[in-house]
């Protein structure tokens, strides 16, 4: 028999609550359902600036739906969502417009143009938000091909490229406009643990390069401990844990344990 979730949605800290400025991403009583189905419930959180945040939880659980949230892609039924302390849901849609160029987004499958080749859909964010010339372009491209081990491989299309090369050109392309903000939805999909462990560690280590706020939803247990700074854990529609990476994985709560041990004993069930 499954245990409840919390009743009282938790505040998830990142930066010390009280230094309002400090979070270039905070969630207040975030609440979304479609019919019914309560996917967040009371939602709240600040993101740490320069770390990298994990949201973990079983599939299902709402962890692509806050993302898009967080981007302003879905708006929340109640409660509110702050970037850089703009509501978003305040802003003109031009205004959201421009604070979205402020992300980087890197997805499940890369989402690369299969019409394109390597350089180009990496240089596409560049040449359709920026006024920058082609000389400008191709040193930012290259740089960012040279991080992820990609610059031999700019002339071959998508379908030319193996799956962990499509996440690899994925992330330079997240990179390449210098956000302030990345979001990683599922980076490890599809990917065998040794290709798992290696994109992990590039992300890594280009954060400790680059900086920036990262946040990547995951359910892959060893990416997080690869990644994480703070680690958020989501489930029936709240964030059950959210804290340091460490807190997180000598958490005593019962689903949390459960959850990051990969354990069969425990509140979460085949529901």
């Amino acid at each position: 028999m499954s245990e409840a979730p919390p009743t009282t949605p938790l505040r998830a800290v990142g930066p010390d609550p009280r230094d309002r400025g400090a979070s270039p991403i905070e969630l207040d009583d975030v609440k979304k359902a479609f019919g019914s189905f309560k996917v967040l419930d009371g939602v709240s959180a600040d993101f740490a600036d320069n770390k990298i945040t994990t949201i973990l939880g079983p599939s299902g659980t709402g962890k692509s739906v806050l993302l898009k949230h967080i981007v302003g892609l879905m708006q929340p039924d109640s409660g509110r969502v702050r970037i850089f302390g703009n509501d978003l849901w305040d802003l003109k849609e031009a205004e959201r417009f421009e604070i979205r160029k402020r992300f980087g987004l890197l997805f499940q499958d890369g989402a690369l143009f299969g019409s394109m080749n390597i350089y180009d859909n990496v240089a596409f964010p560049l040449r359709r938000h920026t006024s920058r010339s082609e000389a400008e372009i191709r040193e930012t491209v290259m740089h960012y091909l040279q991080q992820v081990g990609l610059e031999q491989a700019l002339d071959r299309v998508p379908s030319q490229i193996s799956g962990g090369m499509k996440k690899r050109a994925g992330f330079a392309r997240a990179l390449v406009m210098q956000p302030e903000i990345i979001m990683c939805d599922e980076p490890d999909s599809g990917l065998d643990p040794v290709r798992t462990k290696l994109l992990c560690n590039l992300i890594k280590d280009l954060h400790a390069e680059h900086g920036g706020t990262y946040v990547v939803i995951t359910h892959n247990i060893e990416a997080a401990r690869t990644l994480s700074d703070y680690v958020g854990v989501l489930w029936h529609g709240n964030l059950v844990h959210f804290g340091p990476a460490e807190e997180a994985f000598n958490s005593d709560e019962p689903f949390v344990r459960q959850f990051l041990a990969g354990s069969d004993e425990g509140p979460l069930g085949m529901e």
